[in-house]
């Protein structure tokens, strides 16, 4: 089905101050994905030694890393970026059923990942000598949940608009399960603190896939916030 006719006007679903809220909700995604992208180039810079393209991107906020001051706050706004525009789906969904879903899951992962702040993983030197506890443990099952959450409310959003857009959600999940798995191959090295070669390019554009399908799935719903039609 084209996007265009998944759209359609719904005199009266929402008021007009209820639609300026849902669009403000929905700019709340791309604001994250441009807050994140600043993130990578800008913290970075902040830790001597730091290697954007060979170590992940957990290490800017690991115990002791010099950047997790800077690091922690910026993501607790992304986070809560990502909630408001979870919310801002789920209101623009109207009888939309599945892209409800999709924006219930959306907030969700947004709430989810406030508990990163909770389970940092350690420098891979401390690693190394043994210094690791349940956190770092738990820091692999929060990557794992997060990743879900991601992948299926993608699934949602992508069953609830035009076929264009499910093609291309369907490229951005593999490009993510992809590139998910070369990160998580790399565990055992950054545990040992054995050299990660390209594991930082790597959980990049794993991100990056899916932040990009945020900002399109934002400009694709903003035009007629409030007004989807049910999905057949």
């Amino acid at each position: 089905m084209p996007v265009s006719q998944v759209f359609m006007q719904s005199a009266g679903s929402q008021t007009y101050i209820q639609k300026k809220i849902t669009k403000l909700l929905l700019c709340c995604g791309i604001l994250s994905s441009l807050l994140y992208v600043a993130m990578l180039i800008f913290v970075p810079m902040q830790y001597q030694g730091y290697s954007s393209v060979n170590q992940t991107i957990s290490e800017l906020s690991a115990i002791g890393a010099p950047t997790r001051s800077l690091w922690v706050p910026l993501g607790i706004i992304y986070t809560l970026l990502i909630a408001a525009f979870g919310w801002g789906v789920r209101k623009s969904a109207y009888e939309n059923h599945r892209l409800r879903i999709a924006g219930n899951l959306l907030a969700l992962y947004g709430i989810i990942g406030i508990a990163w702040v909770f389970v940092p993983m350690h420098r891979r030197e401390v690693l190394a000598a043994g210094g690791g506890n349940i956190s770092d443990t738990m820091h692999l099952v929060m990557g794992t949940v997060s990743n879900l959450f991601m992948m299926v409310s993608m699934g949602f959003a992508a069953s609830a608009l035009g076929i264009w857009f499910r093609l291309y959600t369907i490229a951005t999940i593999l490009s993510l399960f992809t590139f998910g798995i070369l990160t998580g191959m790399s565990a055992r090295d950054v545990n040992a603190n054995r050299p990660t070669p390209w594991v930082g390019v790597y959980e990049i554009i794993m991100l990056g896939v899916f932040m990009l399908w945020v900002v399109v799935l934002a400009i694709i719903i903003w035009p007629k916030s409030g007004n989807i039609s049910r999905s057949q």
